[in-house]
């Protein structure tokens, strides 16, 4: 699954800094607006420990972890919605993407000027979301339109649509995201076309000084406050510290950086944990000599979906899945030695994958 997470804020808020941290992709990082232009795309492995001891115990040709891709989107700014500092464009690259990692300033820095002079982090909140919510408007004003003439014709399922987007409308306009609003997957259906921005889940990237990570601070705590009815989630990341994690390649170096600083795990995976959170996304592992593999799949997916993100091929001539669960690999070492213990499962087509299987697949086409 080709997965990706926007990454939004305000200009001078620390974006880019952590984009070229998480991705050590080198995104242009400046002290003034816009000098993000073009949507930068960084493709990052996504840690694993499980992988690794796989492949400790299979000793495999090669070792494929799953990806997650990061979109840097040039800051926004009031009046984005409008068009304002090439608004349009950096609203249909949010629109691409499956999650948006909201990053805010929680810090204070006087070599670093905010757009808006002052650090308020529930102000740069709103400024975004304000620009998000009036693009949502105009997209569900636009359906009003079309379904209205259904429904006045007497077209049934067009009145209840015609209720929910209105509902949708009513919501958007007293300044809420489309994410707070509680309705039922059915009506809901009457809006997933429009893929509306403020509905994207979304993670509060509180971006704050050395001293304040692992605490965090009073700007952190009017974001958490703020965002508490969103279904977001929030996570605290020091930029900063970031950039110069990622300039260690050697894994042992890494850690001691981590353990110097007190941190179990870098905002890399912070950011990863959470993206898979808000999207509902597990992993499931395939283990051969040839190669030992990650891959990533909704939750609550059965044996043949799991088995077509392999291939199309293997969803539709699907037979059987050999599954071994990642726990009992560990304690008998092989796949051989599952067997032996009774610890292979042999599952069919409605087979829920669980977190961290080991799955071999039979097809035939």
């Amino acid at each position: 699954m080709a997965l990706q997470c926007g990454i939004v804020g305000l200009p001078n808020v620390g974006k880019s800094t952590l984009f070229n941290a998480l991705s050590n992709a080198k995104a242009e990082a400046a002290n003034y607006p816009f000098c993000t232009i073009e949507p930068n795309v960084g493709i990052v492995s996504v840690p694993d420990v499980r992988l690794n001891e796989l492949a400790k115990l299979v000793i495999p040709e090669r070792v494929l972890p799953t990806t997650f891709e990061f979109v840097d989107i040039a800051g926004l700014v009031k009046g984005a919605s409008k068009g304002e500092g090439l608004g349009n464009q950096f609203l249909a690259n949010i629109r691409q993407v499956d999650a948006i990692a909201h990053v805010v300033r929680c810090f204070d820095d006087d070599n670093v000027v905010h757009v808006a002079g002052k650090v308020d982090p529930v102000a740069d909140k709103d400024i975004i979301d304000t620009e998000l919510q009036i693009r949502d408007l105009d997209s569900v004003d636009k359906k009003i339109a079309k379904v209205e003439r259904a429904a006045k014709a007497g077209d049934a399922k067009a009145k209840k649509e015609l209720e929910t987007l209105h509902t949708y409308k009513a919501h958007l306009e007293s300044g809420k995201n489309a994410r707070e609003l509680s309705i039922g997957a059915e009506e809901a259906l009457a809006v997933e076309d429009l893929q509306l921005l403020t509905g994207k889940p979304v993670i509060y990237v509180a971006n704050v000084d050395e001293k304040s990570i692992h605490t965090g601070n009073a700007n952190v705590e009017k974001l958490r406050e703020a965002v508490k009815n969103e279904k977001a989630e929030v996570i605290i990341v020091c930029a900063h510290l970031e950039s110069q994690i990622a300039e260690i390649s050697d894994p042992e170096e890494k850690q001691m950086f981590l353990d110097e600083y007190g941190l179990k795990q870098s905002g890399l995976d912070q950011l990863i944990r959470a993206a898979y959170s808000i999207l509902n996304l597990i992993t499931y592992f395939t283990a051969g000599v040839k190669e030992v593999r990650a891959w990533t799949i909704e939750k609550g997916w059965k044996a043949p979906q799991a088995a077509g993100v392999i291939h199309s091929d293997f969803e539709k001539g699907f037979i059987k899945a050999e599954v071994i669960h990642y726990a009992n690999y560990l304690q008998y070492k092989s796949e051989a030695g599952c067997k032996e213990a009774g610890k292979l499962s042999i599952e069919g087509k409605e087979y829920i994958v669980q977190d961290g299987d080991v799955m071999h697949f039979r097809f035939n086409v």
